[in-house]
């Protein structure tokens, strides 16, 4: 069976789009929607997100638990946030390959934002027979583009509610 490379999914946001990119080009806050990562820890200067910020984004399955490195390649203020992921490890992501790529792109959408989120996977080396039976075992029957493509609506939804949610006052 051939391998789907590229997953995404849409929603609209009523937030501006300056609010929505702080939150989704903010790796660290991830973990709040996302149903699969736990946040990310930034290497180097500590400042908005920039091409070249690298940063180790922190995962978990089940009971498994694995951390990534990753590299910001695009940072368009209020339009796209985009990183690659290109290494993985348990608790230090020491086996360097490319992983899969992530992009969050926004529009204008009425008095809010489209956020369309996008995996891709850069396993390009791998022969499908090979990455569908590994995918199936890791995501316990799936592919990587079925099980990321409920992620993402996970994500998207979560992230839609928390931005949405009434400001609490103190």
């Amino acid at each position: 069976m051939a391998r789907t490379f590229t997953v995404s999914d849409s929603i609209i946001i009523e937030a501006g789009p300056s609010r929505v990119y702080e939150h989704v080009s903010s790796p660290d806050l991830m973990g709040r929607w996302s149903p699969e990562n736990l946040g990310a820890t930034l290497i180097g200067e500590q400042r908005p997100a920039h091409v070249g910020m690298v940063f180790n984004g922190h995962n978990k399955r089940g009971s498994i638990r694995w951390t990534t490195r990753c590299t910001v390649t695009a940072a368009d203020e209020g339009e796209l946030f985009r990183f690659r992921v290109h290494a993985i490890g348990l608790k230090q992501p020491r086996l360097r390959a490319p992983i899969a790529t992530w992009e969050y792109r926004l529009e204008p959408a009425g008095e809010g934002v489209k956020v369309t989120e996008t995996w891709t996977d850069d396993r390009r080396s791998w022969p499908d027979f090979v990455a569908n039976t590994f995918d199936r075992i890791a995501t316990r029957g799936h592919t990587f583009a079925h099980f990321q493509g409920g992620n993402i609506r996970t994500t998207l939804r979560n992230l839609k509610a928390a931005l949405e949610a009434p400001a609490v006052k103190p």
